[in-house]
């Protein structure tokens, strides 16, 4: 017996001899022994992750760990509010990454709900005894056995079809392809294009919609494609958000650890102070931490994720995904469903010669209108469904129906056979189907038909469907007529087809382009197809590649093909999902848009996964983003949304990292300078307080334009940058403040005169910043005009007031807030300087 059942390249008779059967079906015995072998037939269960070890992988993100140890550290030293506070944080920061997690976990057994619960299988009870039919669960199928299929059966392993009669299969869960798929018995060369496309092969997660079958099992369980298409088990590949975090995390860090130790040994060095600074250096490492960063983050997602589900219908899972897509500058899609609908329209009928031929869709159009009445079909296949709506039905109906032979994948044609009003004693045959099929059936010199092949094949190179059309008169007869009638025929024409058209798609990809997002094709489709359907939409084709070429490249081949191609076709699965690794490798962000089991490993892989409502539930459940609609317009608005949250959280950012740091610097300065420490612990903690919570306001704010045509990203190299000056720029002016306050201070009040002093100053330059640093929109919102204007208040009249003295402020001398008004003037002045070069 064969050692896997894999599905290769072999004759139905090959795949027998390989698995070790017959057309009749196992025995009972040999059924059992290669379920101990194989295994049951399920799909594959990866074991769950407990909670408590989920919440505890939490930690693995910097920021949040640097934030549990500033957390405990503030605990040890009696700084209860500042613990509270940032330990909280931590705690709702872990408690969403594992609810994440978790939802991920859920998402893949609902695999097993598309699962046949049972199987009509072919076995024996020995080897001499008759085969027959029983019902047997589907777990218990193995490799080898031969089953039934009919109308409405789930496939329920990997099927090779021995026999076939009309079947047609919905590969829609696998594929997303919602036409169903004819499926024949044969041993032909494979057509290009996927084993889903093979016309031998039906796949576990499919459905019987027409017709039946016998077939033999070659994959069951883990070895199925239904099974191959599950995202891997394990932690997702960290996304664009994840990637930015870190980044920006990691550059903080390196700050936080060097600043308590600094601080500790400088005061024990020159003033000789001991672990009594403690409180003070963790102050000052707590001042540096944006430590409000998870809830402006959170603030400035959901807010955006609000206003996107109410305006446009676009659900936000996952709400780091809504940054990912202001970062998306590649955005991957299948064809069919998104620039295109799921259904072929008419195009043209043209004679022999080319000529526009209405007869020939007055013909067709009979044809599939008799075929669909008088072989009492459920439902037209897509292409006559195209030609109902295109052509005349009246004049279709106005024939007279004798008989119809339907569409058989092995003949490729479909024949109705009517009677002509007043043309007495005779039959009019009208055959429509590939144009081979049809061709060679015609009355022709084979001059005349390889032209009309050549003139088929050009048609078809340029993306479009066609069908031929032939008819015959035959004198009329009560015998039945069958597939040796389709002989003689007389050529009228080609009737062609192309997808129809998403109306937005066009002005949704000239958007994407305007926005700065590539857009690449990945498709099941023939390339031809595929390229037409781009070239209709206005998209711009730089290349065009069949993913079956991509197994020989090595992932940095693939990544510079990648780069340079707009189309792939004929994609399997493990394509769509190494591509998208590919696009990843070369530094973009990638956005995918998919919709069925094998966009699975791709929705993974990409940094944000969206697919539509109307998605297989397995798709909606693992995507970040769900589109109410299909339409590429609501995923562009869900891209400029993205950007604004993007860009109002990146405000944010500059804002605090820059002031954070203007005022560590001083601190440490101070503390070097001064015989007492600069600011009090619990002053820090509150002045910190203030202006976190004055900037929530930044979740109001209004990107500039630039912000919104351009993908958006998080990149710690820039802020670094930023922060630098800007903190320098800031630390000027504190040290500045210093030489007014030892000025104008009296002797008796420096401790708290200067606490006060420098604790105003902090809070109207953070305020100033708040107006100056932001690159939104003029006039500034409203909110935060508010807060900027209330955090300024605050640093004025709180040392006035009764809690002021509480936390150790006094009143100022009047000269002061002369000499701060000068100091700030001039402190605005180089913000809006530095800030026009930046």
């Amino acid at each position: 017996m064969a050692a896997g059942p894999a599905v290769g390249e072999r004759t139905s008779f090959q795949q027998l001899r390989a698995l070790d059967a017959t057309p009749r079906g196992l025995t009972e015995e040999e059924a059992a022994v290669r379920l101990g072998e194989y295994g049951a037939n399920v799909l594959p269960v990866h074991r769950p992750t407990p909670w408590p070890v989920r919440l505890v992988g939490s930690l693995r993100d910097p920021f949040t760990a640097v934030l549990l140890v500033l957390g405990l550290v503030s605990a040890l030293v009696a700084s209860w509010g500042t613990a509270g506070v940032i330990l909280t944080l931590v705690a709702v920061s872990c408690a969403l990454r594992s609810h994440g997690e978790h939802r991920a976990e859920n998402a893949m057994t609902r695999l097993r709900d598309m699962v046949a619960g049972t199987a009509t299988v072919q076995r024996r009870a020995s080897a001499d005894a008759e085969p027959g039919a029983r019902e047997v669960p589907v777990d218990e199928l193995v490799p080898g056995d031969v089953v039934r299929l009919g109308p409405g059966d789930l496939v329920p392993a990997d099927v090779r079809l021995l026999r076939a009669h009309g079947l047609c299969v919905d590969q829609s869960a696998l594929t997303g392809e919602s036409a169903p798929v004819a499926k024949a018995a044969s041993d032909g060369t494979p057509e290009p294009g996927g084993e889903f496309a093979r016309e031998e092969l039906c796949f576990q997660g499919s459905s019987v919609v027409t017709g039946s079958a016998v077939g033999l099992v070659v994959a069951t369980g883990a070895d199925t494609r239904f099974a191959a298409a599950q995202p891997p088990a394990g932690p997702r590949t960290p996304t664009a958000f994840d990637r930015s975090v870190h980044g920006i995390s990691w550059v903080l860090i390196r700050f936080m650890l060097l600043t308590p130790p600094l601080v500790l040994m400088a005061n024990a060095a020159l003033r000789g102070r001991g672990l009594e600074t403690l409180p003070f250096a963790v102050a000052v490492a707590v001042g540096l931490t944006p430590e409000m960063l998870p809830v402006v983050v959170t603030t400035c997602l959901a807010r955006g994720a609000a206003l996107l589900a109410r305006a446009h219908g676009v659900i936000v899972r996952r709400l780091p995904a809504l940054h990912d897509l202001g970062a998306v500058d590649v955005l991957c899609m299948d064809k069919t469903g998104t620039l295109t609908q799921d259904r072929p329209v008419a195009r043209e009928a043209v004679d022999a010669h080319g000529r526009a031929a209405p007869e020939v869709l007055e013909w067709a159009t009979a044809n599939a209108w008799w075929t669909l009445q008088l072989a009492e079909l459920p439902a037209p296949d897509p292409l006559d469904e195209a030609l109902l709506e295109a052509g005349d039905l009246g004049e279709a109906m106005a024939y007279d129906p004798v008989a119809a032979l339907p569409f058989d994948p092995v003949r490729r044609l479909a024949t109705a056979v009517v009677r002509t009003p007043g043309a007495l004693g005779s039959h009019t045959l009208v055959v429509k189907g590939a144009a081979e099929s049809v061709l060679e059936r015609c009355v022709m010199d084979g001059e005349e038909r390889s032209r009309l092949l050549a003139d088929a094949a050009a048609r078809a190179s340029d993306g479009v469907r066609l069908l031929a059309v032939a008819t015959a008169d035959r004198p009329a007869r009560n015998r039945a007529y069958t597939p040796a009638d389709e002989r003689g025929l007389t050529f009228q024409g080609f009737v062609t087809f192309h997808d129809h058209l998403t109306p937005s798609a066009a002005d949704a990809l000239t958007r994407f382009a305007d926005h700065g997002v590539t857009v690449k094709i990945l498709t099941g489709d023939h390339p031809a197809t595929a390229a037409r359907t781009c070239r209709d939409l206005g998209l711009e084709v730089n290349g065009v590649t069949d993913a079956g070429d991509i197994d020989a490249l090595d992932d940095s081949e693939l990544t510079q093909l990648a780069a340079r191609t707009t189309v792939f076709a004929r994609c399997t699965p493990a394509h769509k999902a190494r591509i998208v690794d590919a696009l990843s490798a070369g530094g973009h962000t990638i956005g995918f848009l998919g919709d069925g089991i094998n966009d699975l490993p791709a929705l993974r892989a990409a940094d944000v996964g969206v697919c539509p409502a109307t998605g297989v539930d397995v798709a909606r459940e693992s995507a970040d983003v769900v589109l109410a609609e299909k339409d590429l317009a609501d995923l562009d608005h869900a891209i400029v949304a993205g950007r604004h949250s993007s860009g109002n959280i990146a405000s944010y950012l500059r804002i605090t990292l820059s002031s954070n740091l203007g005022n560590v610097i001083a601190m440490l300065a101070a503390g070097l300078l001064l015989p007492f420490l600069p600011m009090l612990p619990a002053q820090v903690l509150v002045q910190n307080l203030c202006f976190d919570a004055a900037q929530l306001a930044c979740a109001y704010d209004r990107p500039a334009p630039g912000t919104l045509r351009r993908p958006t990203a998080l990149r710690p190299v820039p802020f670094l940058r930023f922060l630098t000056g800007f903190g320098l720029l800031g630390a000027l002016a504190d040290v500045t403040t210093f030489a007014a306050l030892f000025h104008f201070a009296s002797a008796g009040q420096n401790e708290s005169a200067f606490h006060s002093g420098w604790f105003t100053e902090n809070l109207l330059t953070q305020a100033l910043v708040m107006l100056l640093l932001r690159t939104g929109l003029h006039p500034t919102p409203r909110p935060v005009r508010i807060a900027s204007a209330a955090l300024a208040a605050v640093g004025v009249l709180l040392p006035l007031t009764p809690l002021g003295a509480v936390l150790g402020l006094s009143l100022l001398p009047p000269l002061y807030y002369a000499a701060l008004a000068v100091i700030l003037t001039l402190y605005a002045a180089a913000l809006a300087v530095f800030s026009r070069r930046r």
